[in-house]
């Protein structure tokens, strides 16, 4: 029955901005603006709520993403960025915990993001996850101090690939894998080290740079549980909420303001959580505390001898 309730406040939303357009083509006459308005509030109400809900207990991990959408904003395209988050639970459960209008991803749109998931009652924060984008590392040092940060290590791919040339891709694809498939960080940096020095014989100075210049935000996720790592160093979970958002791009086209679209995007959001998607358990945390638990030992017996 949920879900059944969130399909049909998507199909509200989804659907009654091209209803004046199909009852004139069938009646001749179009249906009032403000019957359509008041069928959108009610939707908007409910999404809003949820959007808007108090968050309880602590999300270690944290997935980030800014998405780019366009609509229509004094009667031009544009394009307009929405920032989402996607929290783990102590229960290891992936949970949709923010969704907000970004304008662009920049210091400020980040850092009010984050601090509007703070206020929420986003606590506990050990990761975030995301690609490094203008203005997010900061906002996390100030908002967020004791989290770490992680930089999502396909993104960190692509931008090294961004100055290699078509044929050499390959190649230099393995030889970054080969970074992030050591058994610590000290060895990881070894072999970044190394992979550097081999761009540099290969005539490929600027990816070299790359790598020695971003390699170490990639490495952040060693630090955590052997166990979480293949799911702690990239932001790929945020994939499939992303293609939620994007099956109607169209629809946020023919929004005349930002909240609308918002609104359309959360719906599709709150219909993706309700799914298989958020019911499945994505990590055992056990593995992070019992870590966690080792090292506070081990710190305190260090502070008594």
């Amino acid at each position: 029955p949920k879900l059944k309730g969130i399909r049909f406040e998507t199909a509200i939303i989804e659907r009654y901005r091209r209803v004046e357009n199909i009852t004139e083509a069938l009646w001749g006459t179009k249906v009032s603006p403000g019957t359509i308005s008041n069928l959108n509030q009610k939707a908007y109400e409910h999404i809003e709520t949820w959007r808007s809900r108090k968050l309880t207990g602590e999300y270690a991990y944290v997935y980030v993403d800014g998405i780019y959408l366009k609509r229509s904003w004094g009667g031009e395209v544009q394009n307009v960025s929405v920032l989402v988050a996607i929290g783990v639970s102590t229960d290891g459960y992936r949970e949709i915990i923010g969704a907000a209008e970004g304008m662009k991803e920049d210091f400020e749109s980040w850092h009010n993001f984050f601090i509007w998931l703070k206020e929420r009652g986003l606590t506990g924060v050990r990761l975030i996850v995301g690609d490094k984008c203008l203005g997010m590392l900061e906002s996390i040092a100030d908002v967020f101090p004791e989290a770490k940060y992680q930089r999502c290590t396909v993104h960190f791919y692509r931008n090294v690939f961004s100055v290699v040339p078509r044929g050499r891709m390959r190649e230099v694809s393995l030889m970054l894998k080969a970074i992030h498939a050591q058994e610590n960080k000290e060895a990881a940096r070894k072999k970044a080290a190394a992979v550097a020095a081999k761009l540099r014989e290969m005539k490929l100075s600027a990816a070299a740079k790359k790598v020695e210049d971003g390699v170490d935000e990639t490495l952040t996720y060693m630090d955590f549980p052997t166990e979480h790592w293949t799911r702690i160093r990239t932001n790929h979970v945020t994939e499939r909420v992303n293609r939620e958002i994007k099956r109607r791009p169209q629809a946020t086209e023919g929004f005349s303001d930002g909240q609308s679209a918002l609104m359309l995007v959360c719906a599709r959001l709150r219909y993706a959580a309700a799914s298989g998607w958020g019911s499945k358990r994505y990590l055992n945390m056990d593995h992070l505390f019992q870590m966690e638990l080792m090292n506070n030992t081990e710190t305190a017996e260090a502070s008594a001898g």
